[in-house]
């Protein structure tokens, strides 16, 4: 649904340069099964603006990008999430189970090499945002970004881990998931586990956000009089701008990701911050604003493709 072009963008937020990096977008998963909470009426009253972007009405599919952000920032190159990876066994998650992606040449065409990542933010541990983490060397999984730092928030890597039998062992997946995507990170010794807040740089603060996932967290950009919050999934469709109470099938703790999603729009419509999440389609990023029933969609942000 994205030419070639789009799949690679940028803007400049103060001394920031954002590119985004689309992996894929189009028609994802049935309506009812992404966003449960979200009865039929509020897609039908918002398809002007929702299809085609974020919604195919007559398969009644929300549709979804999966994508990732690289920011430069005071010098460093930081990568935001790392997709799904490529060929990895993910039995019983659809399309994510041996995928094929071409992600490292999206990151070519931006002018980004594996060994000039600094850092990389894995926003939590969920299955698309964590799969270029490695690569497959002969046989054995080592990190894609050689010379990078993984910041990995410690409820989720505790969740995920052994130490709590890989999230209890309610998916097989989540096993497979931690062993080839985040256990060579700390055999490598550059896993950085943290939690509440940890400050990348002068521009880019890391805070906890919980209820997807146990540490799901968010990234705050402040450079000049710019600011933006790259959401990862506290939001998955602008659906649950309309309506924060609205969960996805995939939250853990709906409660806390309800009070999570909240706070975290409240911010950004008082502070102006633009709001990055990780599978809108469209422009990919907005502005909100509130009113007196909770939120509104305000303007989308103005990408260009980027040319490198």
């Amino acid at each position: 649904m994205m030419n070639e072009d789009e799949r690679v963008q940028s803007l400049v937020l103060g001394n920031v340069e954002v590119i985004r990096i689309v992996e894929w977008h189009e028609p994802f998963l049935p309506t009812s099964g992404m966003l449960p909470g979200a009865g039929t009426e509020v897609w039908k009253a918002n398809e002007e603006w929702l299809a085609p972007d974020h919604w195919e009405p007559d398969s009644d599919l929300a549709v979804l990008a999966l994508q990732s952000w690289v920011l430069r920032s005071g010098g460093r190159t930081v990568l935001v999430d790392t997709g799904a990876g490529d060929g990895r066994e993910r039995p019983g998650m659809g399309p994510f189970h041996q995928a094929r992606s071409d992600f490292l040449g999206l990151l070519a065409r931006a002018g980004v090499r594996p060994q000039e990542v600094d850092v990389v933010v894995n926003t939590h541990l969920h299955v698309d945002h964590v799969g270029w983490n490695t690569l497959d060397a002969d046989g054995q999984w080592v990190p894609t970004f050689p010379h990078a730092q993984y910041l990995i928030p410690a409820a989720d890597d505790f969740h995920y881990g052994p130490d709590n039998a890989y999230g209890n062992g309610a998916q097989e997946a989540d096993r497979l998931i931690y062993e080839d995507s985040i256990r060579p990170l700390h055999e490598a010794g550059q896993a950085v586990l943290w939690d509440g807040l940890h400050q990348i740089d002068e521009h880019l603060t890391l805070e906890s956000a919980p209820g997807h996932t146990p540490g799901s967290s968010v990234l705050r950009l402040a450079s000049g009089s710019d600011r933006a919050v790259f959401v990862g999934d506290l939001l998955h469709s602008p659906v649950q701008i309309l309506d924060p109470c609205c969960n996805s099938s995939a939250c853990l703790d709906p409660e806390q990701a309800v009070a999570s999603r909240r706070r975290i729009l409240g911010r950004a419509a008082d502070e102006r911050e633009l709001l990055v999440p990780a599978h809108f389609g469209g422009a990919g990023a907005l502005e909100v604003r509130r009113n007196r029933a909770g939120f509104d969609l305000g303007p989308w942000a103005t990408a260009v493709p980027s040319r490198r």
